[in-house]
């Protein structure tokens, strides 16, 4: 079973799913396929042979207004126990935990500042880990938050996860770098004025940057920052789909 506080998957809730498997196609490189589940339609997005992400048309139960969103999944030893545990150090949460038959058992919680994912305790072995920067996965995982400080006390309280790096950013404050059983995987930040929300981020690995950028473009999607250089030897691009999803892009320096 995958150590409790390991990111394990990924899904996207958007309007127009086939607009969507169409886009993140071009821009990522993912195939795509049928899960198979039955009586829902959600899409597998492949690397190979590998599912790495899924897809699926928003719910009719989500919260009027709102968007279009990436969710991020990390893998817990029991989903009622955390979940609970969330509830009585101030989270939330926004769907109770229940059983996706033949996969396993999942919630959605949103921590004390409002940022949310899903708890998923799966059923079967996890497939072995990608290579770093192997092109489809993600590569990277970013808390936006209303208190970064004590949105990382709270997640290495539930999570385990540990302090790396700490980047000064000037006035955008502090950037502090998080890690699982001693391997980077996130980083954490105050949010700026003009983003209303705490949020978690997910970076997808490209292999070259400007060709990616220019395929969000071609494909109806917004580029909202860069193409910028980061520490560490990559450089990122901030992105929004044609249906209003945000995420990411990374890929190393040429």
């Amino acid at each position: 079973m995958t150590t409790q506080g390991a990111f394990v998957w990924y899904d996207l809730m958007t309007p127009d799913p086939d607009a969507a498997q169409a886009f993140y196609g071009s821009v990522v490189g993912w195939t795509a396929r049928d899960s198979g589940m039955p009586g829902q339609a959600y899409t597998l997005f492949l690397v190979g042979e590998r599912g790495v992400v899924g897809l699926m048309a928003m719910p009719e139960d989500v919260p009027p207004g709102m968007p279009p969103c990436w969710t991020g999944y990390v893998a817990v030893n029991d989903v009622d126990a955390m979940a609970a545990d969330y509830a009585a150090d101030g989270g939330k949460v926004l769907k109770s935990p229940q059983d996706i038959p033949g996969v396993g058992r999942f919630a959605v919680v949103a921590d004390p500042q409002g940022a949310a994912l899903c708890i998923f305790r799966g059923e079967g072995e996890e497939p072995p880990k990608p290579a770093p920067g192997a092109p489809g996965y993600v590569g990277w995982h970013e808390l936006i938050s209303s208190d970064a400080a004590a949105g990382f006390d709270f997640y290495a309280k539930h999570f385990g996860w540990s302090k790396l790096e700490a980047l000064d950013m000037g006035e955008m404050g502090v950037y502090q770098m998080f890690g699982h059983e001693g391997e980077a995987i996130g980083g954490m930040m105050n949010r700026p004025p003009h983003i209303p929300v705490s949020y978690w981020g997910f970076y997808f690995n490209v292999p070259e940057i400007d060709a990616a950028v220019e395929r969000v473009k071609a494909g109806g999607g917004h580029i909202l920052h860069g193409p910028a250089p980061v520490p560490g030897g990559s450089v990122i691009a901030q992105c929004r789909d044609p249906q209003g999803a945000f995420f990411s892009l990374v890929a190393p320096q040429s």
